[in-house]
């Protein structure tokens, strides 16, 4: 199944006391590359965020967006540090005997300077978190393979319409490539009958200089591989595993073949639809670039 490495899912449930939301949203890239964003509390789901989403993605730049908001009042704790306390104290003592100032020094005195307190949260059950968490993302997952599935079915239908505009102009090309052949044995024969100012002509120097022009400009083996690439390209499409990169090299390959024949047509023609299949390739290379 061809896959666009673009998408987006998003899922928001409350769970077990918590409202659990993830967004997960990708670019194209060359690998598969994954990046978290969780509250600071929690963020022991990162890498448990990366293989559950891995498990379904193989391609693609893909960001992870993790916001839970408690909805149970969380056990706290306020813990005195008294050695710190013990020196304010200290130095009040000292200020109030140095200066002859009355110490009237009080808890709520104490209780303005916020250091000498430190609150501690009860730490979180990692377990019920990541279960709500997973289900949560499962969903935002499926939203976002969904997705990409939609817009792989695009670009599978934009790419296999371009390859059909490519086996026409290989079509035209090898019904052409003999018409040439043709068209250069009568100039030819025309030439050397001027030349020669009506003396006989040798016919065999004529069939002599024809096939080895005809052994020039053939493409037939490069129309072949043409057509090979393209059925690939198909068999490519039909794939249950991802193929981006398959299709990549694939379509260098179809370059490849459309610069020879290019380089041996000396058909205007000819020449033009080399020009149009080049135009063709290029579009189909920017497509893949979007196939996980």
């Amino acid at each position: 199944m061809i896959k666009s490495m673009t998408g987006y899912g998003r899922a928001a449930q409350t769970i077990a006391g918590m409202a659990v939301t993830v967004e997960i949203k990708s670019v194209n890239h060359r690998y598969f590359e994954f990046s978290c964003r969780t509250p600071r509390a929690y963020g022991f789901l990162d890498e448990k965020l990366k293989g559950f989403v891995q498990s379904k993605v193989s391609r693609g730049k893909v960001e992870c967006y993790v916001q839970i908001d408690s909805l149970e009042e969380a056990e706290v704790q306020v813990q005195l540090n008294a050695s710190l306390a013990q020196g304010y104290l200290q130095a009040f003592d000292e200020l109030s005997q140095r200066f002859g100032l009355e110490n009237d020094v009080r808890v709520s005195t104490l209780s303005r300077y916020s250091d000498i307190f430190s609150i501690h949260k009860a730490e979180a059950d990692e377990e019920k978190v990541w279960n709500a968490v997973r289900t949560v993302a499962e969903e935002a997952l499926t939203h976002f393979v969904d997705m990409r599935v939609r817009e792989g079915e695009r670009l599978r239908a934009d790419v296999l319409a371009r390859a059909d505009t490519i086996l026409e102009h290989v079509a035209f090309i090898e019904s052409r490539s003999p018409e040439t052949v043709r068209e250069y044995n009568e100039k030819l024969l025309a030439r050397m009958q001027t030349v020669l100012e009506g003396a006989q002509v040798d016919e065999q120097r004529i069939l002599l200089e024809a096939a080895i022009y005809a052994d020039k400009v053939a493409v037939a083996e490069e129309t072949v591989r043409l057509r090979s690439h393209i059925d690939q390209l198909r068999e490519f499409f039909g794939a249950k595993e991802a193929v981006g990169r398959k299709l990549d090299f694939l379509v260098q390959e179809i370059n490849r073949e459309a610069n020879t024949v290019g380089s041996k047509a000396q058909d205007v023609e000819i020449a033009r639809r080399v020009i149009d299949i080049k135009a063709e390739v290029e579009k189909i290379r920017e497509q893949i670039q979007n196939i996980e």
